[in-house]
């Protein structure tokens, strides 16, 4: 597993970021003036932080825009040796929307929406659990969600897929 190195963040940074976290949508000249810097020094540092990857700016969509609108989570147990390759692996399929490599009773969670129940049943009997290195699989299907901060994600893209 790849270890992120901490940033290095300032007072500003952190002021920049709360205010494009409540509305990404103001231009650099208004965030200068709430900062007390100029706009340059706003462009700057949000390309910064965006070479960085620490923040992205993206359409936030309702779970009720999915087609496939149930969320379940598919725990997994793994060879340990074999843990990254596995998770590199499940984070292609259809349908998979995370993958978090975890400690305690499973090596890994697997986030995932469906729309029916024979669609989790493949993905976690079919593909998952059929996998050479897997030992078990269990499903959990969220039935409310009671908190969910969209805001906090791991950035990633095709040009910078994240390391495992």
């Amino acid at each position: 597993m790849k270890q992120l190195d901490k940033p290095e963040l300032d007072e500003l940074d952190f002021n920049l970021i709360e205010i494009l976290s409540n509305d990404a949508r103001l231009s650099n000249r208004k965030i200068a003036a709430k900062l007390g810097v100029t706009e340059g020094t706003v462009r700057g540092r949000i390309k910064k932080l965006q070479q960085e990857r620490l923040i992205a700016f993206t359409a936030v969509t309702s779970p009720d825009l999915q087609e496939d609108d149930k969320l379940a989570f598919i725990g997994v147990q793994t060879n340990l040796d074999q843990v990254d390759e596995i998770a590199s692996q499940v984070s292609k399929m259809s349908g998979v929307t995370g993958v978090i490599i975890t400690l305690g009773r499973f090596n890994m969670l697997v986030i995932c929406l469906f729309n029916e129940l024979g669609q989790l049943h493949k993905t976690a009997s079919e593909q998952i659990l059929s996998m050479p290195g897997v030992h078990h699989v269990e499903t959990s299907i969220a039935v409310e969600t009671v908190k969910y901060n969209s805001r906090i994600v791991r950035i990633t893209d095709e040009e910078h897929p994240l390391e495992v």
